[in-house]
């Protein structure tokens, strides 16, 4: 046990040295074999902010909704669904599934699970019935950033914190860091769970974590996420540090909650109650 964990540490080590100090991409786009590849997109129409926040109206959203948001994105950056039938002749080595292994990138969530800090005896019977969309918080202290040894998770200089597949060594400490469960895990190939493969975003491989992007290849194009497009209204995503971006107007407005916050990690994902 101590020789396989001294031997961990040594190649994280070495990874870590030779990956270097800074990703070198911002977005992996999709290669030919779907895997991906480093590159960059430029484009006039892109969006930027000096930090990227979200803000979610919880009343706005329903079951249904939920579950339209959800399908939009999971979609749309070809995330397993491993209650899907698999062609056993194309892939026979492919074996019954464990749903724990379940990957999320943006899920429903009862509000006790998603704030438990904020859980009372006398709390108003809706909040237990509401459909809470978790996702990444893009945290502006991000501890999964901080855990990563090979640099395969950073935040971004407009706050969004991405995953370079490539660099990511299966290591999991970013998961163990974020105290939000927002990172899944592919302990199998992914690609057969897929019914329709997106060509515009790269599939992940066996032994890679994966989490929200903020949709920064929209973003690039100068397109909202798909979660906003898909939420009728619900969802908003603006500059934090702009005070006169659709967010901090929402914010001014409205009360809102922030997930754990008292951690300190500085989420910039908000819901309105």
């Amino acid at each position: 046990m101590e020789k396989s964990r001294r031997r961990f540490l040594k190649v994280a080590g070495i990874a870590a040295i030779g990956l270097g100090a800074a990703p070198a991409i911002n977005f992996a786009a999709s290669d030919s074999h779907g895997s991906g590849a480093a590159a960059k997109v430029k484009n006039e129409t892109a969006l930027h902010a000096e930090r990227w926040g979200m803000v979610i109206d919880i009343k706005k959203i329903d079951d249904n909704l939920a579950k339209k948001i959800s399908l939009a994105c999971h979609i749309h950056h070809n995330v397993p669904d491993f209650t899907h039938e698999v062609d056993t002749q194309l892939y026979p080595k492919t074996r019954p599934v464990n749903h724990k292994q379940e990957i999320k990138w943006i899920w429903k969530e009862k509000f006790h699970y998603a704030f438990p800090d904020k859980e009372d005896e006398f709390l108003n019977e809706k909040f237990h019935h509401l459909p809470f969309m978790v996702l990444c918080n893009h945290c502006k202290n991000a501890p999964c950033v901080q855990a990563c040894p090979t640099q395969a998770t950073f935040s971004r200089e407009d706050g969004i914190v991405m995953m370079d597949y490539h660099r990511c060594i299966g290591c999991r400490f970013c998961m163990a860091a974020c105290p939000y469960g927002s990172r899944s895990f592919n302990f199998r190939d992914p690609r057969p769970f897929i019914d329709e493969t997106d060509p515009d975003f790269p599939t992940r491989s066996k032994g890679v974590v994966e989490k929200c992007n903020f949709c920064a290849e929209r973003l690039a194009k100068g397109e909202q996420p798909h979660c906003v497009e898909a939420s009728e209204g619900a969802i908003v995503v603006g500059d934090l540090e702009d005070p006169e971006s659709d967010v901090r107007k929402l914010l001014k407005e409205h009360y809102t909650i922030r997930r754990k916050q008292s951690l300190g990690t500085e989420p910039s994902v908000y819901y309105i109650v």
